[in-house]
């Protein structure tokens, strides 16, 4: 056999092996996206939001020796958990009963512990629809939504719609880590992000952090690009996922920031505590509270 011949089996010995590889990695993704399908309906958590929205329009330049940037802050306590719609039942939604808003209480843990998850396991989609709305008014600014579950991208059905490419090896705290990048490919259904006022679809791009020694996936990261009026929008959102002790991966922590022309706009950080996990509406025992329902006192808005 020729030199040649010799590097041209052995590149397609390796490229085969990095083949087998990532279909490993795949499917042990995919068969984690389908446990937290199974399980996420079921568990709860608390959720702590911390949002930063800038004052003042991006393509404003400050004098020198004017002041800095300004920056307006929320922080946003609340249960969560997921459900669907009977209307999208393929697609698992995000749903939260708001505790306090800035440090003012509005409801005890127990009663929006209790209140979502009635909600949650309600047949009316009126009352899912009614805790994203009030849910939407403690906000200063979009807040976007459903990123919790991300992971859901890579259920078996779906792992057909994108292409993966290795990128590398990381680290995320203690585990060592292999990255890949994904892009949705051309003729699949684009994402459809949700703002207050408009409805903007889009390809979906970015990368999947999977645990080297098992392939457990610990990472999504999402990308988005877009122009408006002459203005460059970058939308990202960074996901990490912990193995809980229910036999499904879920969300650690969640940040989404929007950059106009390459200024932070909007920054949006949710952490999640431990989750729990219920059977049913009836097997829920986290206690009644007879206080007031009414929601937190919202502080008035810029």
């Amino acid at each position: 056999m020729t030199c040649c011949g010799t590097l041209l089996v052995a590149f397609c010995v390796v490229l085969g092996a990095a083949d087998a590889r990532l279909d490993r990695v795949l499917a042990r993704v995919s068969e984690e996206a389908e446990a937290f399908a199974g399980t996420a309906p079921m568990m709860v958590t608390q959720e702590t939001l911390r949002q930063k929205v800038r004052r003042g329009p991006a393509r404003f330049r400050p004098r020198v020796g004017a002041a800095p940037v300004q920056y307006l802050t929320r922080e946003i306590v609340s249960e969560y958990g997921w459900s669907r719609f009977k209307d999208s039942p393929n697609w698992l939604h995000e749903f939260r009963q708001g505790i306090t808003v800035d440090g003012r209480q509005g409801r005890s843990h127990e009663k929006a512990r209790t209140t979502l998850t009635m909600g949650i396991t309600s047949e009316d989609d009126r009352v899912k629809k009614r805790m994203l709305e009030e849910y939407a008014q403690y906000s200063l600014a979009d807040v976007g939504t459903d990123f919790g579950q991300l992971i859901l991208l890579f259920t078996r059905r779906r792992l057909a719609n994108y292409a993966f490419q290795p990128v590398g090896a990381g680290r995320i705290g203690a585990d060592q880590t292999l990255q890949y990048a994904f892009e949705q490919k051309a003729g699949q259904e684009a994402l459809t992000i949700f703002q207050r006022r408009q409805m903007i679809r889009q390809n979906l791009r970015g990368s999947l952090w999977v645990r080297e020694r098992d392939g457990v996936p610990l990472r999504v990261v999402l990308e988005s690009v877009r122009q408006e009026r002459k203005v460059k929008i970058r939308d990202e959102a960074v996901v990490d996922y912990m193995m809980s002790a229910h036999g499904a991966v879920v969300p650690v922590s969640v940040v989404q920031r929007q950059l106009q022309d390459g200024e932070l706009m909007v920054e949006n950080r949710f952490e999640y505590g431990p989750f729990r996990k219920f059977a049913a509406t009836s097997d829920v025992k986290f206690g009644v509270d007879h206080s007031a329902t009414t929601p937190p006192v919202l502080p008035k808005k810029p």
